[in-house]
């Protein structure tokens, strides 16, 4: 006995590597990734769900097919390395990995021609354990074998089968039953909406980057989705930085890929086209990152950026790369994850930070947009303060609209001159509360001395319309009355107060204490999301 084999304890080893990870729809784009491998143009996928509950998953593809030892090969666990470089199959351990991830029996059978016999075998871990050995089965293939082959691969092909699939559902249902069909129906709808988007440049008969495929789920055609809706959208990242040069451990480089995709805002598009085409989410945002043309990662800023948040929504990061880079990105075995190095990490950071500002400004600037159509009501908050002769407040002796500037008397004396702003004839309904587009200092509120005419000037206050409290506090409190009147009176308040107790010397002082406020409560809130329509109320609803 040589004591340096230690072969690995078959049943531990292989139950153990059911937990890689993988799920229905990653497991699935696995076995897909063999079939586009074998040069297939056609792979059809038959989800059968039988009266006794059994549950069964065919995978057939028209590719160049196997004989029985390239089924050997296949099924080894760290199956050998593939000729083709560029194959979407990296580790050989996909086939295996991805099946038992599902299923405790696969089987694969193929044949390279019409005139060639049918080889199978499978894997049934069930029998490894019991065998207490890497023991695959080989059985003859069965007349409904033969048939699914011949109805899913054609003359030449291979034809994968999962087979006690103890955990293609999530949740145990009555076996056969209404609840148990709906299931997989809905499975069948998610795993075609993923393979959708993994494939989508295989899919897309006009994307010339790939070869053209044809997937169909229960014979059902799985339809392409580009991410990046490039009908709508634009691409920011210009030509030139289109290209990133990333070194390999041995020092030589490979060139990666790289273009940006600014959405258009949920404003702008029909809800057809957002539901259809755009898809916009927080989830979605980040990098899509293909390795020959199969997309590995998607929605995600892979540390490059912080968390997903609402204003980068519109944002996404195409990124390609090939099978030279691989080392370099660290791709797991599922092909589902991706790992940058810290140094593209900032040099990615670098070169997106202009873009990802840009996707925030203009989702801002929408949503405001949007936002501003919808009025919050101060109609209450002025007729209260109209209501109430006694607030302590200054007095006012004259105004003068020309230098904008008042003559108060108040607590610091009499003939106390100030500069603030001066308005005359506005509004009766907004005399004293306002919201206004004009302040650009930053500052949430402004005193103010306003009049519905010429004469007549009160202590008033005016509200910065673009600053994030009232964007994102107000308006959503615009639905309750008491809340908005709350925070006018809240303001008028302060306002009075300032009027009330300044002078020339004081008044720098002030300001500076409202702009350190409103710098605090923008910062406060930097992490809160502008309202989304639904969370609004027009004024004449109000």
């Amino acid at each position: 006995m040589n004591d340096r084999i230690n072969e690995p304890d078959a049943p531990r080893l292989i139950f153990g590597l059911r937990d890689t990870g993988y799920n229905v729809r990653t497991a699935a784009a696995d076995i897909i990734d063999n079939s586009i491998a074998a040069k297939a143009d056609m792979v059809s996928v038959e989800i059968i769900l039988r009266e006794d509950g059994r549950k069964l998953v065919y995978f057939g593809d028209n590719g160049d097919g196997m004989d029985a030892n390239g089924i050997f090969r296949a099924m080894r666990y760290g199956a050998p390395v593939r000729d083709n470089p560029e194959s979407l199959g990296k580790f050989g351990l996909g086939l295996k990995t991805a099946s038992s991830s599902v299923c405790l029996k696969y089987t694969l059978i193929s044949r390279k021609a019409a005139d060639q016999e049918l080889a199978k075998l499978a894997w049934d871990l069930e029998h490894v354990a019991h065998a207490n050995k890497w023991e695959m089965l080989k059985d003859s293939v069965t007349s409904d074998e033969r048939e699914m082959f011949d109805e899913l691969c054609g003359d030449k092909g291979t034809l994968v089968i999962w087979e006690k699939c103890d955990r293609i559902l999530t949740k145990d249902y009555d076996p056969g039953g209404s609840k148990e069909k709906a299931a997989i129906n809905r499975l069948a709808e998610s795993l075609a909406k993923h393979l959708s988007l993994v494939y989508h440049r295989f899919l897309d008969k006009t994307d010339e980057r790939e070869r053209n495929i044809e997937i169909s789920i229960n014979k059902i055609p799985v339809e392409h989705w580009n991410p990046f809706y490039p009908e709508r959208s634009e691409q920011v990242l210009p030509p030139i930085k289109q290209k990133l040069l990333v070194e390999l451990p041995d020092s030589s480089e490979e060139v990666a890929n790289i273009r940006a995709w600014i959405l258009p805002h949920r404003s702008d598009m029909t809800k057809i086209e957002e539901k259809t085409y755009a898809r916009i989410s927080n989830r979605s945002q980040g990098f899509y990152v293909y390795r020959e043309g199969r997309l590995i990662q998607d929605g995600s800023w892979l540390e490059v950026f912080g968390a997903p948040e609402p204003h980068t929504s519109l944002l996404r990061i195409e990124f390609d790369f090939g099978h030279k880079l691989d080392d370099a990105f660290r791709i797991d075995v599922k092909k589902s994850r991706i790992l940058f190095h810290p140094d593209l990490e900032d040099g990615l950071r670098e070169l997106l930070q202009p873009v990802y500002r840009e996707a925030g400004k203009r989702y801002r600037r929408q949503s405001r947009e949007q936002a501003n159509t919808h009025k919050v009501d101060h109609t209450s908050s002025n007729k209260n303060i109209a209501e109430t002769g006694n607030a302590s407040k200054p007095q006012v002796d004259s105004v003068d609209p020309a230098t904008q500037s008042v003559v108060v008397s108040n607590n610091m004396g009499s003939k106390i001159k100030l500069k603030l702003a001066v308005q005359s004839n506005v509004s009766a309904e907004t005399v004293y509360v306002e919201a206004v587009e004009e302040i650009t200092t930053g500052e949430l509120w402004q005193p103010a001395y306003r009049s519905a005419g010429e004469s007549g000037h009160v202590p008033a206050v005016l509200l910065n319309k673009h600053h994030d409290f009232y964007q994102k506090i107000y308006k959503r409190a615009a639905a309750n009355g008491f809340a908005v009147e709350g925070m006018d009176l809240l303001l008028w308040a302060f306002a009075v107060a300032e009027q009330n107790n300044t002078n020339e010397e004081l008044e720098p002082i002030f300001e500076d204490i409202r702009n350190e406020v409103s710098r605090n409560l923008h910062k406060l809130l930097r992490n809160f999301t502008d309202p989304e329509p639904g969370e609004l109320i027009a004024e004449e609803e109000a």
